[in-house]
């Protein structure tokens, strides 16, 4: 696993579940390209720090799964403000230049890794 890669994936994680606004556009390119249960495209670092201030979302990693150089699939469990439990996710990184460039997130690790499969 690229040593880049993961520590780019650490970081949009930190920043996420510390609902740092400024931590989490600062750990994204611009644009980012996101895929989520609201919808798909790419968005900006401070659209995306919009979103991790209005979610709330809280992600931890299970599992990682190396696809290439830059992609990753990882799985979370996911838990919202409103949450009682944690949900199962997964979720694709694609990363350049130490920054996430896209996060999809998808409902289960098979779905994710078949999206992986064809970036």
């Amino acid at each position: 696993m690229d040593s880049s890669l993961e520590q780019a994936i650490n970081e949009w994680h930190a920043s996420v579940n510390a609902g740092d606004r400024q931590r989490s556009a600062r750990a994204v390119g611009d644009p980012i390209v996101v895929l989520g249960p609201k919808g798909a495209g790419p968005i900006t670092p401070a659209q995306f720090a919009d979103w991790v201030e209005r979610s709330g979302i809280n992600l931890i990693p299970r599992s990682w799964h190396p696809i290439s150089e830059r992609l990753m699939v990882v799985e979370e469990d996911a838990t919202w403000p409103e949450s009682t439990k944690s949900t199962p996710v997964a979720t694709v990184f694609r990363a350049s230049g130490g920054k996430i460039t896209a996060a999809l997130r998808l409902p289960d690790l098979r779905a994710a890794l078949e999206l992986a499969a064809t970036e």
